[in-house]
């Protein structure tokens, strides 16, 4: 857990993370993963992104960007405090991946989304002690798009 005050070279960098995620393209994943991405298998997400499309395009660069700007947090660049009272999303990111994360190690590396991984954990820690319960409620409305919309998730 991050001790003190953050540094002004650590709001700088948190101030540019934000920044980065403005940029149109970046936009255009964040609400197409928000709104549509919550795949339970690999099968599931490689029909939901086939190779070539913008939607494999939007997966990839958000999941990279979240995976850097938590490997910022946990190499200590960016003040946890700080980054986890102002940023949530790298969490949903992480709760809609965890279903697969196991069969993209198999595929990729072992070491795949290690960052969003440990970032999340701490995320978790971190809320526990501030809200008890909260974690759980975030789970069960980032579990899918329709539950972050207010509606029921789809039957399978």
């Amino acid at each position: 857990m991050a001790k003190g005050k953050p540094t002004a070279a650590q709001a700088e960098l948190l101030l540019r993370v934000y920044d980065l995620r403005r940029e149109a393209r970046l936009r255009a994943a964040r609400d197409w993963f928000a709104r549509s991405f919550a795949p339970k298998t690999m099968a599931e997400m490689q029909h939901l992104i086939p190779p070539g499309s913008d939607e494999n395009a939007y997966l990839r660069m958000l999941v990279t960007y979240w995976e850097t700007v938590c490997a910022l947090l946990n190499h200590g660049l960016l003040h946890e405090d700080l980054f986890f009272e102002t940023t949530g999303e790298q969490y949903m990111v992480w709760v809609r991946i965890e279903p697969i994360v196991g069969e993209m190690r198999k595929m990729f590396s072992r070491h795949a989304f290690s960052h969003l991984e440990t970032a999340a954990k701490k995320y978790e820690k971190w809320w526990e002690k501030r809200e008890r319960g909260y974690i759980q409620r975030m789970r069960e409305m980032m579990a899918t798009p329709q539950a972050m919309q207010g509606q029921p998730p789809p039957k399978r």
